[in-house]
């Protein structure tokens, strides 16, 4: 009886550290930026996935300056984190951070937002292809215009990839079509309120545009809110699938929207840090697929990013 008493004791001794292990993973998540309505659904999929995994993490709030971004990382690697995840500010700009981790052997992960550099070993990106977001979205904004009209773009912030790729999607379809033109292209940052100026400024200038192209849902709103009363007239589409967007397309204001999978990057991104952080082989790159959503299928993606 006192052998096999041992014997159990001695396989649950053996058997801990492997469970405190998995408890004392933790994570540094560095976000671009809090306020984004995006960000913020993709922010809480990541502290949620954080909770089933049963790792500990802290996140913090880069207010769009790679400065502050690259301090985060800085003070994750002084508090001994065990992997870091960025949402990066400024994804030409992420070469310092990378350096850091490096330097001090930390597994790093992108997500949402993919740098502009050769991922290296103990290095993952976590998202989506968005040249194909933006080549869904003139896809279905051609279909709607019948393939003629003057388009106008409007970008996100210049100095990151999605709204170069984005933006080369809608290009890239719109060339196909002899009958339609691109006669405008604006940045407005991403943000709603910036969409509203700059979709005014075409107004009071008289523009003639049948349709408006946008990076992200955000300034897709914002654009709606630009055109008051002639919003009828202008066919609107972005990219995301926010709860704000999907009720747009519900009541007929929005085109269409890609759906940009918030809760599958987060839950991809914890899953993936996790596994970097002991150790294992994971892919360099794990894509999330867009997918196109009109006011034939929005139901289907109503409850998918909610906050």
């Amino acid at each position: 009886m006192n052998i096999r008493k041992t014997v159990i004791a001695s396989l649950l001794v053996c058997m801990l550290p492997a469970a405190v292990m998995a408890k004392d993973i933790t994570v540094g998540v560095s976000m671009a930026l809090f306020d984004d309505n995006f960000l913020t659904i993709l922010r809480n999929s990541m502290q949620r996935e954080m909770k089933n995994e049963q790792v500990s993490g802290q996140v913090e709030d880069a207010k769009n300056d790679v400065a502050q971004q690259l301090q985060q990382v800085q003070n994750f690697i002084g508090q001994g984190v065990d992997v870091i995840i960025v949402n990066p500010v400024d994804t030409n700009a992420v070469k310092p951070i990378v350096d850091q981790a490096k330097k001090a052997g930390v597994p790093l992960l992108f997500v949402n937002r993919k740098p502009q550099i050769e991922l290296g070993d103990k290095m993952a990106y976590v998202g989506s292809d968005s040249e194909l977001a933006g080549r869904l979205q003139m896809e279905a904004l051609a279909k709607a215009m019948n393939g003629k009209g003057n388009v106008a773009i409007l970008m996100g912030d210049l100095a990151n990839e999605s709204t170069r790729e984005r933006t080369k999607g809608v290009e890239a379809v719109a060339k196909k079509y002899p009958g339609i033109k691109i006669v405008q292209k604006q940045t407005a940052k991403f943000m709603r309120n910036d969409a509203v100026d700059v979709v005014s400024n075409w107004m009071t200038a008289g523009d003639d545009i049948n349709a408006i192209a946008s990076n992200n849902d955000e300034m897709a709103i914002g654009a709606l809110q630009a055109l008051g009363k002639n919003k009828d007239n202008v066919l609107i589409a972005g990219v995301d699938g926010t709860p704000d967007a999907l009720q747009m397309i519900k009541n007929g204001k929005m085109v269409a929207t890609v759906f940009q999978d918030a809760k599958g990057q987060g839950e991809g991104a914890i899953k993936t840090a996790v596994k970097l952080a002991k150790g294992e082989k994971v892919q360099s790159i794990v894509d999330i697929p867009f997918q196109l959503v009109t006011k034939d299928n929005y139901e289907k993606y109503l409850n998918l990013n909610q906050k």
